[in-house]
């Protein structure tokens, strides 16, 4: 379904050739030079350009939610998606303060929107099932909802974008996050589940509880993963699963968001590991099971703010970052160019 490789090497040690040789001690912009390293890298170019980012949120439904994970109600995800479509969300303050598309995906929330222009129809299904009794989806939705993520960003990209990031949006989505996570990385749920939209102890405890019971419910069927996507995901998660891929069979640079988003990419890289080399973590969630979970996939964010918000606003805050490491490697002087002495010379 997808051919990824890993970005060529070609340039690479003229790369960090032109990087080091710039009016500055050789290492002294610290992770920005790795990020203009790895840009020009994935962009097989001396001058890397950044062109029409897009930041496309994801947004449906949980049947999980019925047994209590959240203290939100259902309806909240549908209500939420009204507020991006009319401009309130802080998503919508961020992607216009920083140049970005937005784009708004329904991909299976459990409302019907009538005459929504500004919103993708993409619904796989009115929310999915409770995975505590079942699966949350069939496997054909799970594979109808990769290729709607596919699709949708293919689109963006054909468009013009060669920087692609992701949000989502989904009562009960971090549940879903922290069984994914649990079940591919063997790991105990309670390491991986985090307080959520705000759960207190008691809820918290009870979170945990449930995703154990899904483990063992499912953990005889889960043999790849796709099973674990199947079983405990959500449709805005294996959409985000199918865009990730998209975009790195595409070549473009993917900006991971917070924890459920890297659960997405997580899925991704068991597909294909040299999905890694596309991705820059825009930031450290504060949901408990996300710097584990970085940990595991040995990444490093760029930001760390305390954000448990999702909708990609980690994402498109760490544009500027991004954007810096670009400028520099294309407009900041040389030694050469400068006639400034380098090391070692006299």
């Amino acid at each position: 379904m997808f051919n990824i490789v890993a970005p060529s090497k070609t340039y690479k040690n003229e790369l960090k050739k032109k990087i080091d040789g710039k009016t500055k001690p050789i290492g002294s912009l610290g992770r920005l030079e790795n990020l203009a390293l790895q840009i020009g890298v994935i962009q097989n170019s001396l001058e890397p350009k950044l062109t029409r980012p897009v930041v496309i949120v994801f947004a449906g439904d949980h049947g999980v939610v019925e047994s209590g994970v959240s203290p939100y109600p259902q309806a909240v995800t549908q209500q939420m998606v009204m507020n991006f479509i009319g401009g309130g969300a802080a998503i919508n303050v961020f992607a216009e303060q920083n140049g970005f598309v937005l784009r708004i995906v329904d991909s299976g929330i459990n409302f019907t929107f009538e005459d929504c222009k500004d919103l993708i129809d993409a619904k796989i299904a009115y929310g999915t099932q409770n995975f505590v009794y079942g699966s949350a989806m069939t496997e054909a939705q799970c594979k109808l909802a990769l290729e709607e993520g596919s699709r949708i960003v293919r689109k963006e990209i054909l468009n013009g974008s060669n920087i692609v990031a992701f949000g989502e949006m989904g009562i009960g989505n971090t549940t879903s996050a922290a069984a994914i996570m649990a079940a591919i990385c063997n790991f105990e749920a309670s390491k991986c589940a985090g307080r959520g939209t705000g759960l207190d102890d008691e809820g918290l405890k009870h979170k945990i509880r449930i995703i154990d019971q899904a483990l063992t419910k499912h953990q005889s069927t889960c043999k790849s993963p796709l099973d674990v996507l199947a079983a405990l995901g959500g449709f805005e998660i294996a959409m985000m699963v199918g865009a990730i891929l998209e975009s790195a069979q595409a070549g473009v640079l993917i900006v991971i968001d917070g924890f459920i988003c890297t659960s997405a990419l997580l899925v991704a890289t068991k597909i294909s590991p040299e999905v890694l080399e596309y991705c820059v973590f825009a930031h450290c969630s504060n949901e408990s099971g996300h710097q584990l979970l970085l940990n595991y996939l040995n990444a490093e964010p760029l930001l760390d703010l305390g954000f448990r918000l999702g909708e990609g606003t980690g994402a498109v805050l760490a544009y500027p970052l991004i954007d810096s490491a670009v400028r520099f490697l294309n407009e900041m002087a040389s030694f050469d160019s400068a006639g400034v002495s380098s090391i070692g010379e006299k």
